[in-house]
């Protein structure tokens, strides 16, 4: 179900100029950064790409949804880290990204790790947002 203008409690807006060969700003004043193509993709890679700031939101966000399945269940995520791999390439359509979720939580075993990424993978944001649009992978690193 789709949140409601009302239900809003921040909204970040970021602004993009000359798309993938320039620079990105947020309002906040926290966001400025360079945007180039990486070279795997015959650009000079001296900045930052919309792959990169996607996996940093998405690590990020899934860390938080995970922390918030481990609170539920009082269990102990000491330490754990979760990192987003982002691919693009070439589909039917253009272009289209898959996502890869690796977390690692050294405090429990891999059975109850593997349960807790897939319970936070139902509640992160991030993975509402992209369910049915991209391949999204859950692994224990």
């Amino acid at each position: 179900m789709a949140i409601q203008q009302s239900d809003v409690k921040y909204t970040a807006v970021a602004t993009a100029e000359n798309g993938r060969d320039g620079k990105v700003t947020g309002t906040s004043g926290n966001l400025d950064v360079v945007v180039n193509p990486p070279k795997a993709m015959g650009g000079n890679g001296a900045g930052t790409n919309p792959e990169e700031l996607f996996a940093a939101g998405y690590s990020a966000c899934f860390q938080g949804a995970l922390g918030v399945v481990a609170r539920n269940e009082k269990v102990d995520i000491t330490g754990s880290t979760v990192t987003a791999e982002v691919g693009i390439g070439q589909n039917d359509e253009g272009f289209g990204i898959i996502v890869a979720i690796k977390a690692s939580i050294p405090t429990v075993d891999a059975a109850k790790a593997q349960e807790l990424i897939e319970k936070a993978h139902q509640v992160c944001p991030y993975s509402k947002a992209t369910r049915g649009n991209i391949e999204v992978s859950l692994a224990v690193a």
